[in-house]
């Protein structure tokens, strides 16, 4: 399918390893300009250096405003203008169940995963209205909607990406800027690859031993029982922000096989 992009230019945060560096990937195989942004300068250059097209690395920290500035300058200062922004920068955060988790917790997690994403559409959304054209895709989660309880402050950052996701899509899509969410599930990235290090330690078995455990107790409706890949996520960024999702606005795509219990959002 053509998608209807060469020759846009995209901002993908998140873009030294996982989605971000898949979805960088897919878009630079459609043609797009990609700026990569990532927190490690060296990681971010590595990364840029498997990728083929017109890629810029830059590296920022989100959870400082002149860093997420500067990038936008950055951007400007190289492509001339954005079209697109894909947000995929995220961490798990501090777990534990509620009664162990303190402030300072939960300041951790809504900075980086709630605050970062509110920087950046902040950073890169006036431009698209002003030039008539736009795509932002923010990545939520399945713990935004089906909350987990030792991932509360997780949970509730992802949830909150959901509402300022259909806000933004309220105020801009008049002005041809269209804002949607992906929610992955379990995706085989360095994030749970993490997740289930410490598993297989703490249950004193392998890591594959862990991921299935993770799967059978913890994520019963995944269908496929298996960790998805980042380029399966990727493939749904890509079409939410082509032309061929000219009509789809404020909506979130779940990539989670089923993860997701319920019929809702």
């Amino acid at each position: 399918m053509h998608l209807g992009i060469e020759g846009r230019v995209a901002v993908v945060t998140g873009g030294d390893s996982g989605i971000g560096l898949a979805t960088a990937n897919l878009l630079l195989e459609e043609g797009v300009k990609v700026v990569l942004t990532d927190k490690e300068p060296e990681a971010l250059r590595q990364a840029a250096a498997t990728l083929r097209g017109e890629v810029v690395p830059v590296a920022a920290d989100l959870t400082k405003p002149e860093q997420v500035d500067a990038l936008a300058a950055k951007a400007k200062a190289a492509f001339g203008h954005v079209d697109i922004l894909y947000h995929a920068a995220g961490i798990t955060g501090p777990t534990g169940l509620f009664h162990t988790l303190k402030d300072s917790d939960w300041a951790t997690a809504l900075e980086t995963d709630f605050m970062a994403a509110v920087r950046v559409v902040r950073a890169f959304i006036p431009s698209m209205a002003e030039q008539g054209w736009g795509r932002v895709v923010l990545t939520a989660s399945e713990d935004a909607v089906q909350p987990y309880v030792d991932e509360l402050p997780y949970c509730a950052a992802k949830a909150a990406i959901l509402n300022l996701a259909k806000g933004l899509s309220k105020t801009y899509a008049k002005q041809g800027v269209l804002v949607n969410t992906v929610a992955p599930a379990f995706i085989h990235t360095p994030m749970t690859d993490a997740m289930m290090q410490k598993r297989a330690a703490e249950m004193g078995v392998s890591f594959d031993e862990a991921v299935s455990s993770f799967l059978k107790e913890e994520r019963p409706n995944l269908e496929l029982a298996r960790r998805g890949e980042p380029q399966e996520v990727a493939a749904a960024v890509a079409f939410l922000c082509s032309e061929r999702a000219s009509f789809i606005n404020g909506a979130n795509l779940r990539v989670d096989a089923g993860s997701v219990a319920s019929i809702g959002t």
